[in-house]
């Protein structure tokens, strides 16, 4: 490899490894940020609120075009392993 061809390739990781590391740290601000509203989904789907807002969607007391993931337990229980896996490979790097 000539020393243009050196120059260029080590350039162009550079170029790519900023712009992951933007991306990156974009990503962990919204993270981060989104944590309060993840504790209070957790909050929510031990609550009685919830068991009542399930009870009425299964009794089809609500309106059929309320969009109801929320009252998916596996919704929001899948969310907070999601959420739970990513705190632990954030906290390995």
């Amino acid at each position: 490899m000539n020393r243009v061809e050196r120059i260029t390739y080590y350039e162009n990781l550079m170029k790519a490894a900023l712009e992951a590391l933007e991306k990156y740290e974009a990503a962990l601000e919204g993270f981060t940020a989104a944590q309060s509203g993840i504790e209070e989904l957790e909050q929510y789907l031990g609550s009685r609120e919830w068991r009542r807002d399930f009870e009425a969607c299964e009794k089809g007391n609500l309106p059929p075009d309320l969009p109801c993931g929320v009252l998916s337990e596996d919704g929001i229980f899948n969310l907070l392993e999601k959420n739970k896996e990513l705190k632990e490979e954030s906290e390995k790097i």
